[in-house]
C-alpha cells in the first residue's frame, strides 16, 4: 500500500486544543462551551433558525439532532466532512416545496447529536441512520448522503433494503470501490491524503481546532470547484467553523475515517468489505461534481456495478465536492425529478 504525502494536514499553528477524550475544549468562534450536544441558550451554532423545527430523537442508543419541514414521503439527508445538517438547508426547503418530508440529522459525534465513546464504525452509523427513520415513525426513506454521509447510504442500503425506498450518492462512491480506490490508484490516494494524515494520534484533532478552525474553512474552499465564486462566502465558512469548535466535534469526526483505514487489515473490517459485496437492489442515484479534487470522478464512475436496479449516474460540469452548495439549483432539480419519477432508468 503507497500512502502518498499528507502534508495538507501538517502543522499548522497552535496545538493546544482537544485529544480524544477531551471532556471539554476552548469555546472557540462560537462562544461559551456547552456541554455534548453543542447547544446554547440562544441555539448555538448548530440549531440555526429557519423555516425548519428542530428536535432529538432517539435512535441504536444515542440521540439525534434533526431539523426538519415539510410533509409527504420521508426523504433523510446526512451530511459529510466537515459539515453537519445545515449543508443541506437549500435541498430542505426545496423538497419541502416539493411535497416530501425532508429530515437533516447530525451524524453521531456531530453537531448536536451525541458524541459517544465509541460507534463510528460505518455498519454501526449506518444502524443510526435507519434507527431515525424508525424513530420518525415512517416505514422507509429516500436516504440522500454526501461524502461520509454517502458512505453511509450506501451501507444502510445493503444492511437494511427494506428501510430504504431510494437512494441518492453525491461525491463518495461505493464502500468497495472506494477502498480499491485509495489503495490502488494512486491519484485517488494522494486526492485522499487528509484520510491517511487523519491516522496519528491527537494532532488532526488539533489542527482542525488551531486558530478558530481555520482548517476547516480552509478545506471547504479547496474542495469547492470555481465554477460558483460565491461558494463558500465568509459567512457560511464561518457556521462550519463553529460548529466544528464545539467540545469534541473535531475528535468524532475524524474517528470514521480512522475506521476505515486502520481496520483494513482486521477481522471487524475484512468482513464488512466481504458484507459490502452484497448488491444494492433500490434504485439509485449517483451524482458528482467534474472537478471534484478530494473524490476523483474516476473512482465514483465504477461503483455502478454494486448496483442490481435502476442506477442513474449524473455529472454536475465545473463544480467541486460540494454540488447541493455550489450549485443548489441543478442539485435539487435534479433530485426531486428523480425522486418523484415514477421509473427512474438505468
Amino acid at each position: 500500500m503507497t500512502v502518498p504525502d499528507s502534508s495538507a494536514f501538517g502543522p499548522t499553528g497552535p496545538t493546544d486544543a482537544e485529544g480524544p477524550a477531551a471532556p471539554a475544549a476552548p469555546s472557540g468562534p462560537s462562544g461559551p462551551a456547552t456541554g455534548s450536544s453543542g447547544r446554547t441558550a440562544a441555539g448555538g451554532p448548530v440549531r440555526i433558525d429557519g423555516p425548519w423545527t428542530h428536535r432529538d430523537v432517539a435512535a441504536n442508543g444515542a440521540r439525534f439532532h434533526i431539523a426538519e419541514l415539510g410533509e409527504g414521503p420521508l426523504v433523510l439527508l446526512l451530511h459529510g466532512f466537515p459539515q453537519f445538517w445545515w449543508t443541506w438547508r437549500h435541498q430542505m426547503t426545496a423538497l419541502a416545496d416539493a411535497g416530501f418530508r425532508a429530515v437533516a440529522m447530525d451524524l453521531r459525534g456531530v453537531g448536536g447529536s451525541d458524541r459517544t465513546p465509541r460507534g463510528y464504525d460505518p455498519a454501526n452509523l449506518a444502524l443510526d441512520v435507519t434507527g431515525v427513520i424508525r424513530s420518525l415513525g415512517e416505514p422507509d426513506a429516500a436516504l440522500v448522503g454526501h461524502d461520509l454521509g454517502g458512505y453511509l447510504a450506501w451501507t444502510a442500503a445493503v444492511m437494511r433494503p427494506k428501510l430504504v425506498r431510494r437512494l441518492v450518492v453525491s461525491s463518495m462512491p461505493h464502500p468497495r470501490r472506494w477502498r480499491s480506490s485509495m489503495l490502488s490508484d494512486f491519484a485517488q490516494s494522494r486526492a485522499g491524503s487528509y484520510v491517511w494524515g487523519f491516522q496519528r494520534p491527537w494532532l488532526p484533532e488539533r489542527q482542525l481546532l488551531a486558530d478558530d478552525a481555520a482548517l476547516v474553512g480552509n478545506l471547504i474552499q479547496d474542495w469547492a470547484g470555481p465554477r460558483t465564486p460565491e461558494f463558500p462566502d465568509e459567512e457560511t465558512l464561518d457556521v462550519y467553523r463553529r460548529a466544528m469548535s464545539i467540545p469534541s466535534t473535531a475528535h468524532c469526526s475524524i474517528e470514521p475515517y480512522r475506521w476505515m483505514v486502520r481496520s483494513m487489515a482486521r477481522p471487524d473490517g475484512i468482513q464488512f468489505n466481504r458484507r459490502m459485496k452484497r448488491p444494492v437492489r433500490v434504485p439509485t442515484l449517483h451524482l458528482h461534481g467534474s472537478l471534484d479534487p478530494a473524490v476523483r470522478t474516476r473512482s465514483s464512475a465504477g461503483s455502478g456495478q454494486y448496483v442490481e436496479a435502476p442506477y442513474r449516474w449524473r455529472l454536475f460540469d465545473g463544480v467541486g465536492h460540494f454540488p447541493h452548495e455550489e450549485d443548489p439549483i441543478a442539485f435539487s432539480s435534479e433530485l426531486i425529478n428523480w425522486l418523484k419519477d415514477p421509473e427512474p432508468d438505468r
